[in-house]
């Protein structure tokens, strides 16, 4: 029986580990398995203050009792733009996963749905993620565009 419910502190583990093998199945070049275990050394404190202090919600999907998916949200403080003029905050999604067993069942769209009522019932009206080449169909199925964002790292960010 699948069951949704939301994440819990005690899931720090189950999160982690979803989004190093999110990152992992995303194939991108520069993802080794020590840049990976660094990413989740650092991620794992930064996710249980978190989820401690209720900023990281979200939900897991479980089929008799075992995790199976989840997703990750958070409300994100924004300037007001052309795109949310009189908001501001952003809802932001992450850490979407699905088990390869569970896959191509409606597992990650019913996440997505969740997330845009989640969203929708704490004012937010407008969202953002982050997406892979694997998510992006199905992203963009749900009404999801690409945006004009770029980035760049910085040498000072490497030093912490």
């Amino acid at each position: 029986m699948i069951s949704t419910r939301p994440v819990r502190v005690d899931d720090l583990d189950l999160v982690c580990e979803h989004r190093e093998r999110m990152f992992r199945e995303s194939n991108s070049p520069g993802r080794t398995e020590a840049i990976l275990a660094t990413q989740t050394a650092h991620f794992r404190p930064w996710l249980a203050m978190r989820l401690g202090n209720g900023s990281y919600f979200g939900y897991v999907v479980e089929d008799h009792g075992k995790p199976i998916a989840g997703i990750g949200l958070m409300v994100i403080d924004w300037p007001p733009g052309p795109s949310h003029p009189m908001h501001d905050k952003r809802g932001y999604v992450l850490n979407v996963f699905v088990e390869p067993s569970h896959r191509k069942q409606g597992i990650a769209r019913a996440l997505m749905d969740r997330a845009d009522r989640e969203f929708a019932s704490r004012g937010v009206a407008f969202a953002i993620l982050h997406a892979t080449k694997m998510g992006r169909p199905l992203y963009e199925q749900l009404g999801w565009s690409a945006t004009s964002e770029m980035a760049k790292s910085l040498s000072a960010g490497d030093q912490k």
